[in-house]
């Protein structure tokens, strides 16, 4: 990829994802039903233009874009509304991460997202349910914290004790 591409795609990814925390600041400073629409709207804006980004590039990885546009890519598609791409997505970080082109705890996140929207525990314990404030469930509990720490994650006790100090 040419390096003035690359950086275009960057700044297109931060600008996007700093575009969404803005809205999702406005929303919690002033909650408004348009507020939630404009979150749902520009998280649709962000899932088409990643998809434009995916289906002409590839997976907007690290050693591409940088790390912090790839988060921003991540994080575009956490919220993206469409399963398949997210499944689709989910491979290419994974292929993405075996070949150290992006952080483990990237195929971390999107492959637990993708296990608990299909019904299936999670593998990593990422994921929170946001009413009861515990990981869904999660395959292998025994070796959890083993898998956790080789993408990068501290314990799970850890994660939910912080968790919850902030409730």
């Amino acid at each position: 990829m040419v390096p003035a591409l690359a950086t275009a795609l960057a700044d297109e990814l931060e600008r996007r994802a700093d575009e969404e925390r803005r809205l999702m600041r406005q929303a919690e400073a002033k909650p408004a039903p348009q507020s939630r629409r404009a979150i749902n709207e520009r998280r649709g804006a962000n899932a088409a233009a990643l998809r434009a980004i995916v289906d002409h590039h590839g997976w907007p990885a690290a050693d591409l874009v940088g790390t912090p546009a790839s988060t921003a890519a991540l994080v575009i598609l956490l919220h993206a509304a469409d399963l398949d791409f997210q499944l689709k997505c989910r491979d290419l970080i994974a292929q993405a991460a075996a070949d150290g082109r992006c952080p483990a705890l990237h195929h971390a996140y999107i492959a637990d997202h993708c296990a608990v929207e299909q019904g299936q525990p999670q593998f990593y314990g990422t994921r929170v349910n946001p009413v009861t404030l515990r990981p869904y469930p999660i395959r292998r509990p025994q070796t959890l914290d083993e898998r956790r720490h080789d993408v990068g994650l501290g314990p799970l006790d850890e994660q939910m004790r912080t968790l919850r100090a902030g409730e």
